[in-house]
């Protein structure tokens, strides 16, 4: 289980660990937190009063600091499995809907033809849909994109790089997600 991280403002700033949270929260950064509490951490019993102390974690927490992540120059790193979120599992070519295995990272403009590797030259495409187009263009396969590829954003970035998010923290991302992200629905 991870904690989504935000800066005091917001901003989605990592996914952390419970262990890494009770350290924000010891440490006195956490500003802030919403989502439900999905853990409780205990500590020693106080000499004077018997309490035991412990740290409840949120599944989102507003830290203090200056955030390292100006959601402007952000330019997420691009894997396939990040490519096929993005994507739906929806082969850009023939429509079809495949699991991961039979998927691949499909360059528009293929490197044999000096295409280069970002968001903006790739999309999913199955093995055979893959195999078929080769070291050609669309236009030169004759086989048109039924999705343009794009960047995602900052928020859509978070969503595609954690297979287990929480629903709170889902609905959170959501809520910041552009209108044109393939994420809604």
């Amino acid at each position: 289980m991870k904690v989504l991280k935000l800066s005091a403002q917001g901003l989605p700033q990592s996914w952390i660990s419970l262990e890494q949270a009770v350290i924000h929260y010891a440490s006195d950064e956490v500003r802030w937190e919403v989502g439900a509490q999905v853990a409780v951490f205990r500590g020693g019993h106080n000499a004077i009063t018997g309490q035991q102390s412990q740290i409840v974690i949120n599944s989102i927490i507003g830290t203090k600091g200056v955030p390292r992540i100006n959601p402007f120059m952000q330019r997420p790193g691009l894997t396939n499995a990040k490519l096929f979120a993005r994507d739906r599992n929806v082969c850009a070519y023939c429509g079809g809907h495949f699991h991961e295995e039979e998927l691949t990272r499909e360059h528009i403009i293929p490197f044999a033809q000096n295409g280069i590797d970002t968001w903006m030259n790739v999309v999913t495409a199955c093995r055979p849909c893959n195999h078929r187009k080769s070291s050609r263009t669309p236009e030169q396969a004759g086989m048109p994109l039924l999705y343009t590829p794009y960047v995602p954003s900052l928020w859509e970035d978070f969503i595609l790089r954690n297979r287990r998010i929480l629903a709170d923290q889902m609905e959170f991302l959501m809520a910041h997600l552009p209108q044109s992200s393939r994420l809604h629905g």
